[in-house]
């Protein structure tokens, strides 16, 4: 309904009231009546379609506000990488914090997007330890950055009704190269585990070890807890992984050794196998590892491609696509695919050899000659 009012000093208003079953009343009051009559009947359809006090809230709250309510309570219920989804989020924050969130639209975040691409995030450095040559974010990781800021959208949108919707939906990702495989040569494997034991870190060789081992991911190696693993058994425990999965891996004779050996001598006390100094939380080993790499003069390969490695000596020693599914954690066949080549090679040696012991003795067909 539309109520005119008359002031003291002769002008006229109009007050707007919006009662509608089921949702809060609301009112706003115009100078003239056709403006109320056209905010009447926006705010009338806005209502019934549930986007009128969403953007009263998305004119309410900055994106600062939404990184620090994620980062409170939702982050910890995510299975793991906790540290990477807060860095990617602070990064957001702190190019777009300031900004309420009807403000953000799919045209600024790209321009953020473009922004991670163009500047470098670290340089390389010489042997003064001078920076040298700039490192880029790939586009992978450019679309890491941009998923996690979706994921706290998603659940600002439909959860806490902050937004209308998810401009990161009309943000386009940047195109990612097929996957890549990098894995270990028996030289580079040796090259790299006497690194790791050179480095001052009493935790990182026994970290490679069991990801060369078990073909686990880096947050589910340094999240271990002592409860994860059982000697008895010969049994590791990778609990609440990327896929939302536990699964169990067997501990061969060698990691097992070397983490035994690891427990004996431990001095911090903490649930945790690999903890930092005050034994609440994993210690952070990254900037070891990339000493490690430095040092042992292997170029190309990160954390994650321990995975390959593993996954690549468990299908040249025979593993099936089902088998390293299993090991790995994946949920289905897509991902083992691209050790196929190499389950290939070992199924053909099975048939050559099966061949050889089935026709051996066997005496050859003589030439067929046709008249």
């Amino acid at each position: 309904m539309i109520e005119e009012r008359k002031a003291k000093d002769g002008s006229t208003s109009y007050r707007v009231k919006i009662r509608i079953k089921g949702y809060p009343s609301t009112s706003a009051t115009f100078a003239r009546k056709t403006d109320a009559k056209r905010w009447e009947a926006q705010t009338i359809t806005a209502i019934k379609e549930n986007r009128y006090f969403n953007s009263i809230e998305s004119n309410k709250h900055t994106l600062a506000e939404l990184v620090d309510r994620y980062l409170e309570n939702e982050l910890k219920q995510r299975s793991s990488d906790h540290q990477k989804y807060k860095m990617h989020l602070e990064w957001w924050k702190e190019q777009l914090g300031d900004y309420y969130l009807s403000s953000i639209t799919p045209a600024l975040i790209a321009d953020c997007r473009d922004k991670l691409q163009q500047e470098p995030f670290k340089y390389t450095k010489d042997e003064n330890g001078k920076n040298v040559d700039p490192v880029y974010r790939t586009n992978a990781t450019v679309n890491r950055y941009l998923a996690s800021l979706s994921i706290a959208m998603t659940i600002a949108t439909n959860e806490w009704l902050w937004m209308n919707e998810n401009p990161m939906k009309k943000v386009k990702k940047r195109t990612e190269p097929r996957g890549r495989i990098r894995f270990l040569t028996e030289i580079e494997q040796e090259k790299l585990l006497n690194a790791c034991e050179q480095v001052n870190c009493p935790f990182l060789l026994i970290v490679v070890t069991i990801a060369l081992s078990t073909g686990c991911r880096y947050s589910e190696v340094l999240n271990l807890k002592w409860s994860d693993i059982d000697f008895e058994k010969n049994i590791i425990r990778f609990m609440d992984t990327k896929n939302g999965d536990n699964r169990a891996v067997r501990l061969s004779n060698h990691p097992k050794k070397i983490i035994k050996k690891h427990s004996e001598s431990k001095i911090i006390t903490s649930e945790y196998v690999f903890p930092r100094k005050d034994g609440k939380a994993p210690l952070d080993i990254r900037k070891k590892w990339e000493k490690a790499l430095e040092e042992s003069e292997i170029k190309d390969f990160n954390f994650h491609d321990l995975r390959h490695t593993a996954a690549s000596n468990l299908a040249k020693h025979g593993a099936t696509l089902m088998e390293l599914t299993q090991i790995l954690g994946h949920k289905t066949l897509q991902m083992v695919k691209r050790y196929s080549h190499l389950t290939e090679e070992h199924t053909a040696k099975i048939l050559d050899k099966m061949n050889k012991a089935q026709f051996s003795k066997k005496k050859q067909p003589k030439a067929t000659t046709i008249k």
